[in-house]
């Protein structure tokens, strides 16, 4: 069977993918080796309720139509009008620090005179220079290879001269997308930096199930197919140029073009392309998740913050942590503290914290269960501090490991953020194969789709003979 395009992985990027090659009148499959789309950003069942994977926000929230911003781009190109995604905003959210017996709090919402503020109730010496980084922030394009090559750490230094300031707004951006430990380029924060504070968070009333539909709903009107429970076992090229795809039922699928949103390393291995460095492109930051259902909304707990990102004490440990989870820091979200006209009736908390990937694989069914056990009390212990602890109002929780998120999304380590070696341009060592997703660059879910719509409109979709 043959088609215009093969699309690896019913995730954000890949349906986007689809989206756009079917729109285009492309013969289209998207396969998906899962019972469930959505890639790092699903969801599962448990006791009767539904569970999130990936989603604590929707980042670059903005109004509707607001021109020249990615939401907008990404509606437009995929015709999705704005009312679709029924967005609730957030109410508020922080970076909170405890340092001794002191939390300190910065806080922000998606009206950037809170952040402005709260920087200069804390830190009144540093107003100036706060301003200056803002204006000075790389744009979304990554374009700027000096902002790729510096790291933000450094840039952040030259405009902020209080270090403890410095820490506050690295935290943020960290989290929601470094695929690297402790700092990341200027380029990169840049982007996430606009994405969660200059333009905001938001939550799907839906939650990601409700975009999830949305996505898979465009995609089925626009006459693409979609193929669950249909893994890839191998990308098929002869001379360097991509043929087809093999299945892992055997049968065979062939094209001129493949995106691959497998990630890096895993998109070479379906080539049989490893290389010896493969190891060192393997992503180390992973995370152990725990959600818990609550007997009362948080707000009536005394805790309004949509999400806090936290670290007990510093220097920040956003890293591979030297055994199973590192507690002291994370991000912890209410999803019933959004701006929703539909409030849950019960509540819920999730709490991710930083995890060695290598410390899980390999137990016993016995060990994990003890295992993860401890990690989620030790994880909790952090909500006491930065929030309210949980575990007297939990009706039932659940928590999932790195080993957990290698199983469902294939991607080595239980990366999240993928390989810190990004193709930016998509580009692979085949002609008619394109990285998309995590591993192309963008991150989160405003960010893959982007990566979804960007990549195919630069290869399948460019005017007959322009350059890709």
């Amino acid at each position: 069977m043959r088609y215009d395009a093969v699309v690896i992985g019913a995730g954000m990027s890949g349906l986007a993918a689809g989206i756009r090659l079917a729109q285009a009148q492309k013969r289209v499959v998207v396969l998906e080796r899962h019972s469930l789309w959505g890639g790092l950003n699903s969801f599962y069942k448990r006791a009767g309720r539904r569970f999130e994977t990936g989603l604590h926000a929707l980042t670059n929230y903005v109004p509707r139509g607001t021109p020249g911003v990615p939401l907008t781009r990404i509606l437009r190109q995929l015709r999705i009008p704005y009312e679709a995604l029924r967005l609730a905003p957030q109410k508020g959210s922080q970076t909170a620090v405890r340092l001794g017996s002191e939390i300190l709090r910065l806080e922000y919402s998606n009206d950037f005179a809170r952040m402005q503020g709260s920087v200069a109730r804390l830190f009144p010496a540093e107003v100036v220079g706060f301003e200056r980084m803002v204006a000075a922030l790389p744009g979304y394009d990554y374009a700027d290879a000096q902002a790729l090559a510096v790291g933000a750490r450094q840039r952040l230094g030259e405009f902020i001269r209080d270090p403890l300031l410095v820490q506050l707004l690295m935290i943020a951006p960290l989290f929601y997308g470094s695929p690297t430990e402790h700092d990341m380029s200027w380029a990169e924060f840049g982007v996430l930096f606009r994405s969660i504070h200059l333009e905001g968070m938001a939550r799907p009333e839906g939650g990601i199930r409700g975009l999830l539909e949305v996505l898979l709903e465009r995609y089925s009107k626009e006459g693409g197919e979609l193929r669950m429970r249909c893994g890839v076992r191998s990308i098929r090229h002869e001379r360097g140029r991509v043929l087809g795809v093999q299945l892992d039922d055997g049968s065979e699928l062939e094209t001129d073009q493949v995106f691959s949103s497998a990630g890096l390393v895993e998109t070479r291995a379906l080539c049989g392309m490893e290389r010896a460095h493969d190891e060192a492109d393997v992503g180390r930051l992973s995370f152990v998740e725990v959600c818990c259902v609550l007997d009362s909304l948080p707000e009536t707990l005394g805790h309004d913050a949509t999400i806090v990102f936290f670290s007990d004490g510093l220097p920040l440990r956003y890293q591979q942590p030297p055994d199973f989870v590192e507690p002291r820091c994370g991000v912890l979200t209410c999803p019933s503290n959004y701006l929703t006209t539909s409030p849950p009736q019960e509540g819920l908390m999730r709490l991710t914290c930083p995890a060695r990937h290598a410390s899980w694989v390999g137990l016993e069914p016995h060990e994990y269960a003890a295992q993860k056990e401890r990690a989620v009390e030790a994880m909790l212990d952090s909500a006491r501090i930065f929030a309210f602890d949980p575990r007297p109002h939990t009706l039932y929780r659940d928590a999932f490991t790195p080993r957990t998120i290698e199983h469902f999304t294939g991607h080595r380590g239980g990366a999240v953020y993928g390989s810190p070696r990004k193709s930016r341009d998509g580009r692979t060592e085949l002609e008619g194969l394109s990285l998309i997703g995590t591993d192309q660059g963008l991150v989160g879910v405003v960010g893959t789709l982007l990566s979804g719509i960007g990549i195919v409109n630069q290869t399948m979709l460019r005017p007959t003979g322009g350059p890709r």
